[in-house]
């Protein structure tokens, strides 16, 4: 069933999901080579806790940590360890939820770490951009299919692949609801998109082949060919018009500077 939000219930996302923005610019402070994933993790669980908020991952169907790490060819799910130090190079893709008021936030951003190769650089520019041209269809009376066919074709015209098997969601007082929100598709097909509907669209694009493993740790997935993937993540409440983003990148942007990732 999709859970049409009033306006005060999508107030209330809105808040969980600027705290989900302002942890992702705290953690974006430290990532820098030398520093393991681990202690993103805990800067993440204290910043949210320190709002007046829950970490919604933390023990989500059995995840260990508050945020998702996943680092170059890991897509998403990456569990934060004090094993994983990240490298000059290195991208890491740092998914982070927070509960507060009985809605849930969520959001992802790519980053980079010290110096990394133009090409990979170029992916995360059109995983992030293809996140936004998703959204331009996120309106009332479109459909599912137009939001993931604005993602496949602006990436796949650019010689990238888009997974298939991990999607977005939709997002309220469960941290996923219906709909599936699939970053592929047909124009014209797939659910009626209706003011109300609060989803997560999360386009995870691969430098190489769309085909990905899974880990033994159960949760972390990778590419199958060990090639770099991309992964941004905005919540957003459908109007009749323009969609409204409920998270934000602009406090990240604020630490990044002149970088943009």
């Amino acid at each position: 069933m999709i859970f049409l939000k009033s306006d005060e219930e999508i107030e209330l996302l809105r808040i969980s999901n600027q705290i989900v923005a302002k942890t992702l610019a705290e953690v974006a402070k430290v990532i820098a080579p030398g520093v393991s994933t681990a202690k993103l993790d805990k800067i993440a669980y204290e910043f949210i806790k320190d709002n007046g908020a829950v970490p919604g991952f933390l023990g989500y169907n059995g995840y260990p940590k508050s945020i998702c790490t996943s680092v170059n060819d890991q897509v998403v799910h990456g569990i934060p360890s004090e094993n994983i130090i990240l490298q000059d190079g290195d991208i890491v893709s740092v998914d982070c939820g927070a509960y507060k008021n009985g809605f849930h936030g969520d959001s992802a951003y790519t980053f980079c770490v010290g110096e990394v190769k133009p090409e990979i650089v170029r992916l995360l520019k059109a995983t992030k951009e293809s996140l936004y041209k998703g959204i331009e269809q996120a309106q009332e009376g479109k459909r599912l299919g137009d939001v993931g066919n604005a993602i496949q074709s602006y990436c796949e015209e650019r010689g990238y692949s888009v997974v298939r098997e991990m999607i977005g969601h939709g997002v309220g007082r469960n941290l996923h609801e219906a709909p599936e929100v699939p970053n592929y598709g047909r124009k014209g097909n797939g659910v009626m998109l209706k003011s109300g509907m609060t989803i997560a669209i999360e386009p995870m694009i691969n430098l190489g082949k769309r085909q990905l493993v899974f880990e033994k740790d159960g949760w972390t997935t990778r590419t199958i060919d060990r090639k770099p993937s991309a992964h941004f993540e905005h919540s957003i409440a459908i109007r009749k018009g323009k969609a409204d983003i409920l998270s934000s990148f602009e406090y990240l942007e604020q630490v990044l500077g002149d970088k943009e990732f």
